[in-house]
């Protein structure tokens, strides 16, 4: 099974460029963050010629917004309330009763002070809220795949300055330590981390604000796929997709995709 999450930066700015790589990589299952439009208006006629049978969304006009399309049959979970509810969250449940959580963590602004900036403050309440969740009603042994843009570069590896970056809001260590606390509700395993070279410097996210972001590379790994350890062992190798960075209109995120087996 081939699982794939994608801010896309909205959708329907982006059809024909979800349409190529359905065509190049065939995933089974697309999660995409950002869509930026109501449910109303979701393009499900251009996802069901996709081979997207299965299509659960939840958006709101011109901001945030979570899918998840699958050709496999899934079953779509309650829907958790998070503090300042927006439209950032989507769960599913495959047949094989593997539980995909779509996230779509919430930027936290410029200024990385809870005091001063609410929306830092949100922010880090929100992942502390998904952490209590995690911890207070599921367990490890459960199959749990937590997913999405999560707007925060946990590691030295995951940033191109960890010392430039230190006080720039998605790498401070506000939020690296919130992170963590995710982590451990459900002792997660950063699967695209684990399954790399230690020392590899690893990106999905490159600011518009680069004219050249391929010469810069001035990235940051922002997107994650995050495994209980019920089905961690299941989860066989990643690929991130830089070169849908380089489209004729990108999203500033590449997709990043996780194999498993069943």
């Amino acid at each position: 099974m081939r699982i794939v999450t994608w801010n896309i930066n909205s959708i329907r700015i982006r059809v024909d460029m979800i349409r190529e790589f359905v065509e190049k990589h065939n995933p089974d299952i697309l999660c995409l963050q950002e869509t930026k439009v109501e449910d109303d208006s979701f393009p499900h006629k251009e996802m069901q010629q996709m081979g997207f049978g299965y299509r659960v969304v939840r958006g709101e006009k011109s901001y945030n917004g979570v899918a998840i399309l699958s050709k496999i049959p899934i079953t779509e979970a309650d829907r958790l309330v998070f503090v300042n509810e927006q439209s950032r969250h989507k769960t599913v449940v495959t047949e094989s009763g593997i539980e995909i959580h779509n996230f779509y963590v919430p930027a936290g602004g410029d200024i990385p002070c809870p005091d001063t900036n609410p929306k830092f403050k949100h922010k880090l309440d929100y992942v502390d809220h998904a952490a209590e969740w995690f911890r207070r009603y599921r367990s490890k042994e459960d199959k749990i795949i937590l997913l999405g843009d999560l707007n925060i570069a946990p590691g030295k590896k995951d940033v191109w300055s960890h010392r430039q970056l230190l006080d720039i809001v998605s790498h401070t260590y506000m939020e690296k330590f919130h992170f963590h606390k995710l982590m451990k509700s459900l002792e997660f395993s950063d699967i695209v981390r684990e399954q790399s070279e230690i020392e590899d410097k690893i990106f999905s996210w490159w600011s518009y604000r680069n004219k050249d972001w391929k010469k810069s590379n001035k990235g940051r790994r922002l997107d994650h796929i995050l495994a209980s350890p019920g089905i961690r062992n299941q989860c066989k190798k990643h690929k991130i997709y830089t070169e849908f960075r380089d489209y004729k209109r990108p999203s500033d995120h590449a997709p990043v995709l996780l194999e498993m087996s069943l």
